[in-house]
């Protein structure tokens, strides 16, 4: 079985990366061949500094690694060292609706708030779909905010299969049962994010562990005193949902052994348990990006991997749209 996923070098990584993405990477990677990358032709879609995303792309690999890939056992890369994504994405283009991508609600929302913007913002979809479908992946291991995106790839290998012949494999998502989305401590109602949502309520994966602590004292709750999960609950719900992921004890015991008690002790365990949580993940962390030469050698290694499983595939493409091949 193939495996895929990718995630952009933007931003501090944070608690959100960690539970609706990274856990799910190191556990999938146990069932088959393993693909995970790091998609930096994505991340120059909107504004970015150069220096940042040299660091940024470094800084992830080692979180990668630190959260659990073992880069023996996956193929883990940078989606820019490897050509034929940047030539895959071109292909398929020609297999996307304009209507399609116009309908991507990550598009608008990141429109609207822009006085510029790029057309790479617009094909973005397309490219990741090159991502997903270049490595036959069976299985997409993602966060619940990237399912329309998935739905378009899977559209597109479909369209291209039945246009040009069987090229893809149609891939299909996994996600958590539980923390799919992690939403901001302060405002529960949209997700935890270090470019979309507020300081104080998004958790970095490298906080100290009394800035943890203090973030999760003063996370938004809701009225009443029940800790349980409802729709009219959404701070409460998302704190379960830490908790849940952090000790590895379902919602349902967790809503049991609070009760109607009040969220002072329960906030606190909550950032008990996500300190011990990270303080693994930060160490390990720290080891990898003190030494940036062996993160470059095993960067090559992982492209070098990836060019060789992703070639056939391309080649494949261009044999079936008719493309004169030397």
């Amino acid at each position: 079985m193939r495996i895929f996923s990718g995630i952009q070098p933007t931003g501090e990584k944070h608690l959100g990366n960690l539970i609706g993405g990274f856990r799910q990477y190191a556990a999938t990677q146990e069932q088959g061949d393993a693909f995970f990358c790091i998609v930096d032709l994505h991340s120059i879609t909107t504004d970015y500094e150069p220096a940042d995303l040299h660091a940024r792309a470094l800084d992830l690999y080692a979180m990668l690694v630190a959260t659990g890939l073992d880069p023996e056992r996956s193929t883990v890369f940078a989606q820019s060292h490897v050509t034929a994504h940047a030539e895959a994405a071109w292909l398929l283009s020609a297999v996307t609706s304009y209507g399609q991508l116009g309908r991507m609600t990550q598009f608008k929302e990141k429109a609207d708030r822009r006085d510029f913007v790029s057309s790479g913002l617009f094909t973005y979809p397309v490219l990741m779909a090159g991502d997903i479908l270049l490595y036959q992946a069976d299985i997409v291991p993602i966060g619940d905010d990237q399912r329309q995106h998935l739905e378009l790839a899977r559209d597109v290998a479909e369209r291209f299969n039945g246009r040009f012949g069987d090229t893809f494999v149609v891939p299909r998502g996994v996600y958590p049962e539980v923390g799919a989305r992690i939403m901001d401590l302060q405002e529960p109602t949209r997700k935890m994010s270090t470019t979309g949502g507020t300081p104080q309520g998004t958790i970095g994966l490298l906080d100290t562990p009394d800035v943890i602590r203090k973030k999760l004292r003063s996370a938004v709750t809701d009225s009443g005193r029940e800790v349980h999960r409802a729709d009219d609950k959404p701070g409460v719900s998302n704190l379960i949902d830490i908790l849940s992921v952090a000790s590895g004890r379902p919602p349902a015991e967790i809503e049991a052994h609070y009760g109607d008690g009040g969220y002072g002790q329960f906030k606190q365990d909550v950032g008990e348990a996500v300190v011990e949580l990270l303080a693994p993940v930060q160490e390990r962390y720290a080891e990898l990006r003190a030494d940036e030469g062996e993160l470059l050698r095993l960067l090559a290694y992982g492209a070098e991997k990836a060019q060789a499983a992703s070639t056939p595939t391309l080649a494949r493409m261009y044999e079936t749209m008719g493309f004169v091949r030397l």
